[in-house]
């Protein structure tokens, strides 16, 4: 089975929520992720960011709906690591 390990998206996101509670929404959505989110643009009204998600099986799905919900869009998928097999639980 396939299964995602990192991906990169670069997303355009309203200021509001900031930077910490718009990663920690979506970290909510992913356990046992790691998220780094970096702001590469930012104008009046929204702020453009690179969103570094690492984990075990991330669920892309989850994350583009969890975006959405917090009122971003995905702009493009820049970066994708997959890893086809078993997923080990002791790692």
């Amino acid at each position: 089975m396939v299964h995602i390990k990192r991906v990169v998206v670069d997303v355009l996101k309203p200021h509001n929520p900031n930077a910490l509670d718009f990663t920690s929404a979506i970290a909510e959505k992913v356990p046992g992720c790691r998220i780094k989110l970096t702001v590469t643009a930012m104008d009046e009204k929204t702020e453009t960011v690179l969103l570094i998600i690492e984990g075990k099986q991330v669920s892309f799905n989850v994350i583009a709906e969890g975006i959405s919900s917090l009122g971003g869009s995905i702009h493009s998928i820049d970066e994708v690591e997959v890893e086809n097999g078993p997923l080990d639980e002791t790692t």
